[in-house]
This record gives structure tokens, C-alpha cells and sequence, in this order.
């Protein structure tokens, strides 16, 4: 994939380095960067769904957290003997490695819910933004028309 050279850009704007930041990013993706698979999808006007497939994984073994407009979902199995019964794998086709995946999201989205479900974790957003920020309509009023003021000569 191209990788484009945004440091010009670094020295002629100010508070943009958030954004050229996850331009630099979508360059560097990997095929690492692809487990677990993962939908997003609009399901109302604010509302969203990101949905993972996490076959293997239990409740316990995952973890959901938000900080500074980032989402980020982690995932770690213990590969210890837990049930006491030593087991001998011949094909091993199910991914349980540990994954990291990391969302960036809009000003104003806040999760609302998680739930696991036939091997799929779904978290569902929704943009809530503040009545301040909203925009509002405004009146026009029907008053009298505007007057003009002659200047009386001296």
C-alpha cells in the first residue's frame, strides 16, 4: 500500500494531529491486525454495532474498555489445564491466540451495551450529543417593520 509523507502538513495546521495521526495508520495495517474478524454496522440514526467473532472465548476472558474516543476490545484465553483432564490436540484450526482490537470513535459515542451470543460479542454505541451542541431552530419574529430614521437637518 502507498504510504503518503503528511509532514508538511504537521508544520502548517494546529490541532489536527489526531487526524493525520489515523491517516498514518490506515497505511500501516497489517495482516496480523485481522483477528478477529469484525462487522460494524448503523442500526438507527446514532446508533451502531460492532460486532467480533470471538468462537472459543467466555465471558471472562474478555474485556471491553473506553478511553479518550477509543474503543478498545481485548482477548486472552489461558492455555493451562483447567478442568484437570490433559487433552492432546492433532489440528488446531480454531484461532484462541490473544487479540487486541482497537476502534477509533466520533466525539459523543458512549457504549450502551455488550453481549455475547453463538460465539459473537456485540457492542452496541449511540451517539449522544449535548442539547448545547444540538442544533435549534430559531424563531423569526412578526413585529412591526422596520422603521427608517431620517437625519433632520440643522
Amino acid at each position: 500500500m502507498r504510504h503518503f509523507d503528511l509532514s508538511p502538513l504537521y508544520r502548517s495546521t494546529v490541532g489536527f494531529d489526531r487526524l493525520f495521526s489515523l491517516l498514518d495508520q490506515v497505511g500501516t495495517q497489517d495482516a496480523a491486525s485481522a483477528y478477529p474478524p469484525y462487522n460494524i454496522e448503523r442500526t438507527g440514526e446514532n446508533d451502531y454495532r460492532v460486532t467480533l467473532a470471538v468462537a472459543g472465548f467466555a465471558r471472562e476472558d474478555l474485556s471491553i474498555e473506553t478511553r479518550e474516543n477509543t474503543l478498545a476490545i481485548k482477548g486472552s484465553k489461558e492455555h493451562g489445564e483447567l478442568t484437570g483432564v490433559k487433552r492432546e490436540i492433532l489440528h488446531q484450526g480454531i484461532a484462541a491466540r490473544a487479540f487486541e482490537r482497537r476502534f477509533q470513535l466520533a466525539d459523543h459515542m458512549v457504549v450502551t451495551a455488550a453481549s455475547l451470543a453463538n460465539g459473537l460479542l456485540h457492542v452496541d454505541l449511540v451517539r449522544q450529543i449535548p442539547e448545547a451542541q444540538k442544533p435549534r431552530r430559531i424563531e423569526i419574529g412578526g413585529g412591526a417593520p422596520a422603521q427608517t430614521v431620517e437625519a433632520k437637518a440643522a
